[in-house]
C-alpha cells in the first residue's frame, strides 16, 4: 500500500501498490480482450508500415498519492500524440510514439502538483494470435522512453519504461482502432516535490486509429486477397473461384486448367476425365466405356475386351481367344491361304477355298478318278472285284496315302437291267466292297465313305449297250 500524510498530520492508506496492480488488474484486462475477439481473416500486408493517432488521460501515481484507476478531476490530464508501427514478422512489432500531455495530482492545497510533458517512446508489442486471424487481436508491450517535464517546480528529463496491454480492432483493409494501457515507471522520485519511498509513475489510458500504409497481399495475383485466398500459389492466368482456388466446374477434386474433362467428374489418373469400366482407359477414349478393356493405339478398339490381343475387340472376334487377323475377324490362318483355321479343313496346308482350304485335287488324281470310273470290274451279278481292278484301285490307295488330308467319296452305280431293289442292294455291296479293299491296304476306314445310288443316277443311255456300259462304274470323290 502507499501511505500519504493529509494537512492535519494524520496518516491515511490512499491507494494500492504497482505490485498490487500487476499483479491483479493486468492479468483481468487481458483475459477480458481475449474474451471478446471476434471471427475474421489473417491480415498481410505488402508493406509492413503504419501510422496511427492517439489521444487519452494521464493519471498520476507517486508519493503524493495514487490516482491509477481514479477517475477525479484535477488527478486525470489529457494527452495526445501519433505513432508508427512496423511489422517485425507474425506476431512481433516493433512502435515508437511522441505525445504531448500534462499529468499531476492534487493531495491537497498544499500537496500537489502538474506539469507538462513531452514523451517519446518506443518498444515492441507481442500480439496474442499470429497474423491478425481474428478482427480483434489482444497484444501485450513493453519498451523504454524519454520524457522531458515542464512547467513545474522540478523540471527535466526523466527516463521511464513503459509497458502494458492493448487492443486492435480492424475496421478495413486499412483502418483499425486501438485501445491502450500503459503503465510508465520513470528513473525520478522528484517532479511531484516529494522525494520519499516510490519513483514517480504514471498511467496512461489510450484510444487512437492507425492507417497501414500497405495493402493486402495477392501473392499469385488472382484478385483474391492472401487473407481470404485458400490457394495463395495458383499459376497466373488460371481462373479462380471466390476463395482463390482454381475453379473446379464439375467438383471432381482436379482443377479446370489441368483436367482434360472439365465439366466430367473423372479420376485423377485420367486428368480429371471419367472411366465407368475402371479400365484405365477414359471414357472419352474409349471405344468400349462400359466393359474393361486394354488401351490400344488403335482407336477403334481401345479400351475394349481382347482377350487374345489382336486388336479385334471380344464381340466382333469370331475367335476371341485365338490371336488372328482383321482381314479373317480374329481368327488365325497358320498356313497363310487366306481361309481361317476355323473354316480351313486343312489349317496346316495351303489351299483353296472351293476345297475348304484344303489344296486342289491334283491333275494326276484326277486322271486317276476318271479311269476308275471304268476301269473297276466287278464278277457279273456280284460285288467280287476282279483281279485286273487291283492296279488301279493301289493306285487310289497312294493318293490317300500322300494326302492324309482326303477324304474319299466311294459312289457305287449300276445300269436299269433287272429289279431296282436289287440293282440298289448290288451297287452298295460293290461300294462297299471298294472301301474294303482299300482299307485293307493300311487308309484309315474312317476317311472314306461308300454308297450305292443303283440306276439312279445314269451318266448315258441305258437303251445301248454302250450306255449301259458307262453307267455300270464306282465313282471317287475327294471330300475335305
Amino acid at each position: 500500500m502507499w501511505t500519504g500524510v493529509k494537512s492535519d498530520g494524520t496518516t491515511t492508506f490512499a491507494a494500492y501498490s504497482s505490485n498490487h496492480l500487476m499483479k491483479n488488474i493486468l492479468p483481468s484486462v487481458l483475459i477480458a480482450l481475449c474474451l471478446i475477439f471476434t471471427d475474421a481473416k489473417s491480415q498481410e500486408m505488402d508493406n509492413p508500415w503504419s501510422v496511427g493517432a492517439f489521444g487519452g488521460i494521464t493519471q498520476y501515481n507517486g508519493d503524493l498519492g495514487v490516482g491509477f484507476y481514479k477517475f477525479q478531476p484535477k488527478s486525470n490530464f489529457v494527452h495526445f500524440g501519433f505513432s508508427t508501427l512496423y511489422r517485425i514478422d507474425t506476431r512481433f512489432d516493433f512502435s515508437s510514439s511522441i505525445s504531448y500531455g500534462k499529468w499531476g495530482y492534487e493531495e491537497d492545497a498544499l500537496r500537489s502538483f502538474e506539469a507538462n510533458q513531452l514523451q517519446l517512446s518506443t518498444g515492441i508489442r507481442i500480439r496474442v494470435f499470429e497474423n491478425d486471424p481474428y478482427r480483434i487481436n489482444p497484444y501485450a508491450h513493453l519498451g523504454v522512453g524519454v520524457a522531458y517535464l515542464s512547467g513545474t517546480d522540478k523540471p527535466g528529463t526523466d527516463i521511464f519504461f513503459p509497458f502494458g496491454v492493448g487492443a486492435k480492432a480492424r475496421v478495413n483493409e486499412r483502418l483499425s482502432i486501438f485501445f491502450q494501457e500503459t503503465f510508465a515507471y520513470t528513473d525520478h522520485d522528484n517532479r511531484d516535490g516529494e522525494a520519499k519511498k516510490d519513483n514517480d509513475s504514471f498511467l496512461m489510458h489510450s484510444l487512437g486509429i492507425s492507417w497501414s500504409l500497405g495493402k493486402e497481399k495477392d501473392t499469385d495475383g488472382d484478385g483474391v486477397k492472401d487473407k481470404e485466398d485458400r490457394c495463395p500459389d495458383t499459376p497466373k492466368g488460371v481462373k479462380v473461384d471466390a476463395k482463390g482456388c482454381p475453379s473446379d466446374r464439375d467438383k471432381d477434386g482436379i482443377a479446370d486448367h489441368i483436367d482434360q474433362c472439365p465439366d466430367e467428374k473423372g479420376v485423377p489418373a485420367l486428368q480429371g476425365c471419367p472411366d465407368r469400366d475402371s479400365d484405365g482407359v477414359a471414357d472419352r477414349d474409349d471405344a468400349c466405356p462400359d466393359a474393361a478393356g486394354p488401351a490400344s493405339a488403335n482407336k477403334s478398339v481401345s479400351g475394349c475386351p481382347d482377350k487374345d490381343s489382336d486388336g479385334l475387340t471380344d464381340s466382333k472376334d469370331r475367335c476371341p481367344d485365338q490371336k488372328g487377323t482383321p482381314e479373317l475377324e480374329g481368327c488365325p490362318d497358320q498356313d497363310t491361304d487366306g481361309i481361317a483355321d476355323v473354316d480351313d479343313k486343312c489349317p496346316e496346308v495351303a489351299g483353296i477355298r472351293d476345297n475348304k482350304g484344303c489344296p486342289e485335287v491334283k491333275e494326276e488324281v484326277k486322271q486317276l478318278f476318271e479311269q476308275a470310273l471304268q476301269g473297276i470290274e466287278f464278277e457279273s451279278g456280284k460285288d467280287i472285284i476282279r483281279r485286273t481292278s487291283y492296279p488301279i484301285l493301289d493306285n487310289v490307295v497312294k493318293v490317300m496315302s500322300e494326302n492324309p488330308a482326303y477324304l474319299l467319296e466311294i459312289n457305287g452305280h449300276t445300269d436299269n437291267i433287272g429289279d431296282k431293289a436289287f440293282n440298289m442292294e448290288l451297287s452298295q455291296k460293290r461300294a462297299d466292297a471298294v472301301k474294303n479293299y482299300i482299307a485293307s491296304k493300311g487308309i484309315e476306314a474312317g476317311r472314306m465313305a461308300s454308297k450305292g445310288y443303283g440306276d439312279t443316277l445314269p451318266v448315258a443311255d441305258n437303251k445301248t449297250t454302250a450306255g449301259r456300259t458307262k453307267n455300270r462304274r464306282v465313282e471317287f470323290k475327294v471330300k475335305f
